[in-house]
């Protein structure tokens, strides 16, 4: 139930930005402004967060989260016409890697906001 709602405030700023916004914009804009629009709801937001990837209790590589919410959300941001199957790879490497047990995928690369929630390593929609 605590994932549903703030799932649900974290999409709420999505559609905000994406409302003002509209599309054309690079991904680092939308990222930035879902940054302030999390914020301003009260939120926790961090942008390019670096998450270590270990393999047998070594550190083998790194990669850098869009945005962490309230230390229980991954935000993977896209700016394409679709979501492709190595963008849902990606989200669900970045769960594996983390203790994070939910993440979106949103796309604001067409005219109506596209996403996908993540959950438990499965998708849910």
């Amino acid at each position: 139930m605590e994932f549903d709602k703030l799932t649900e405030q974290v999409l709420g700023a999505c559609f905000e930005v994406s409302n003002e916004l509209g599309i054309g914009f690079l991904e680092s804009v939308y990222e930035k402004s879902l940054v302030i629009a999390l914020r301003d709801k009260g939120l926790s937001a961090n942008s390019q967060v670096n998450v270590k990837v270990s393999f047998r209790g070594q550190d083998v590589g790194d990669f850098f989260a869009d945005i962490i919410v309230e230390e229980k959300l991954i935000i993977e941001l896209k700016v394409v016409k679709t979501i492709a199957p190595e963008h849902i790879a990606q989200v669900l490497n970045y769960l594996r890697a983390t203790k994070i047990k939910t993440a979106l995928l949103i796309n604001f690369g067409k005219s109506k906001l596209e996403y996908r929630r993540f959950d438990n390593r499965m998708v849910v929609l």
